[in-house]
This record gives C-alpha cells, sequence and structure tokens, in this order.
C-alpha cells in the first residue's frame, strides 16, 4: 500500500503535499573581464523576482579592498549576507596584519566561505575581479560550492548564455579563424560591457534600468554608470 492508500485507510481524503523551498531567483547578471594592467567587473541594478521589479537602483558588486570588487547575482538575501560575510573577514584581516589581503587570498578565502555552506549553499553566482600583486588584471569565477578558478573573462547570471558567446567570439576568439588578434585595451573592453548588457537587456526581463561598471587598475577602482531600458 502506498502512502495515499494509507492515508485513506485511515481516513483522509485527498491529502497534499505542501514544498517549501528557502531559495529565490532575483535575476541579473555580473560580468568581468581581465586585460594587462586592468579588469573590469559590471553588474545590472535591476532586482526583480518573476515579473515584478522590486528595485532598479539595487547594486550586485562590493568593493571590498582598494584594489578588489566582488559580484554576485543571484538570490538576494544570500547575496547580502555573503557580502556581510566577507566584508566581516577583510576588516579582520586589516586589523590583524596592518594591510589588505591579495586578491588570491580573498579568492581563496571566498572558496573557503562557499565550501563551508556546501551542503546548504549560497544562491549566488559570483565573481572576483582585481588586480595581483604584480598589477596585472585578474578575474575568477566559482560554482556554488566553492570551486574556482582564474580566467581571462566571463558572465554569470540569468543571461550569461547570451553574454558567455559574446566574450567567447570578441576577446577570446573562439571558431574565428586566419584572425589577427590584437591586444585588449580599456576602452574596447569597456565598450564590450556595454554592448553585452545591451544586447542581454533585449532578450532578458530580468536584465535592465542601469549597469554599474568598476574599472579596476594598480591607482584603484573608478566607476561608471550605462543606462539601460527601464521596462
Amino acid at each position: 500500500m502506498d502512502d495515499t492508500g494509507r492515508l485513506q485507510s485511515y481516513g483522509i481524503e485527498n491529502p497534499k503535499q505542501h514544498h517549501f523551498s528557502p531559495y529565490s531567483m532575483n535575476g541579473g547578471n555580473t560580468l568581468a573581464i581581465s586585460g594587462d594592467d586592468f579588469a573590469i567587473i559590471a553588474a545590472d541594478t535591476r532586482l526583480s523576482e518573476g515579473f515584478s521589479i522590486h528595485s532598479r537602483t539595487e547594486p550586485k558588486t562590493l568593493q571590498i579592498t582598494p584594489k578588489i570588487v566582488l559580484g554576485a547575482a543571484g538570490f538576494h538575501g544570500d547575496s547580502l549576507t555573503l557580502k556581510r560575510v566577507i566584508g566581516n573577514r577583510i576588516k579582520l584581516y586589516e586589523h590583524e596584519h596592518g594591510k589588505y589581503p591579495s586578491i588570491s587570498a580573498v579568492a581563496a578565502m571566498l572558496s573557503t566561505i562557499l565550501y563551508y555552506r556546501r551542503f546548504f549553499p549560497y544562491y549566488v553566482y559570483n565573481l572576483l575581479a582585481g588586480v595581483d600583486d604584480e598589477g596585472k588584471g585578474c578575474v575568477y569565477s566559482y560554482d556554488p560550492v566553492g570551486c574556482y578558478e582564474r580566467e581571462a573573462y566571463r558572465a554569470e547570471g540569468s543571461a550569461a548564455e547570451l553574454l558567455q558567446p559574446l566574450l567567447d567570439n570578441q576577446i577570446g576568439y573562439k571558431n574565428m579563424e586566419n584572425v589577427q588578434k590584437l591586444p585588449l585595451t580599456k576602452e574596447k573592453a569597456l565598450q564590450l560591457v556595454k554592448d553585452a548588457f545591451i544586447s542581454a537587456a533585449e532578450r532578458d526581463i530580468t536584465t535592465g534600468d542601469s549597469v554599474l561598471i568598476h574599472v579596476i587598475d594598480r591607482t584603484g577602482v573608478q566607476e561608471h554608470r550605462f543606462p539601460l531600458r527601464r521596462d
């Protein structure tokens, strides 16, 4: 006798099973590109759930040191919690050592934080961008349980399937033969970020309103804001 038959034998008709999920998908995208002496990380500012827009000005990036920026898109509640945990860890490191950690140290720390929650993961797509001790731009991408790698570029979020092929084509020169590979300049990378988000906003309803762009180099972080469609 199955569970339904057993319940009916007790006089309980038409039993219903209720499901609860602690997660919610709030959309949004992050994109990061590394160059020889710079890194760029950007994210749109729309916070939505389904067809409802909760905020048009919610940043999905966090500057955690003068030369490192974290991008986190997905479940907004987990994103806020993760940013708070990382911010506290950075402050403790700064008070203990009297300096900011390197981006490789922050990358390993974030991996440990995510792995610690592997049985109840943060529902967040994470990207870390900055410059290393040699002044070279670098980008780290993560999976939900903390596996990470250093990459030249990466897109994460609800429209990653639209953003990543563009980066593969324009930066990685994938499926392009007999093409002269030109060095990636800061101006070209910045324009590519804008074009990628404009394209994503046309196809993904959770992407829109504006893009917050962080350009990171030896001197620090510069912020740019670029408008997107608002419908």
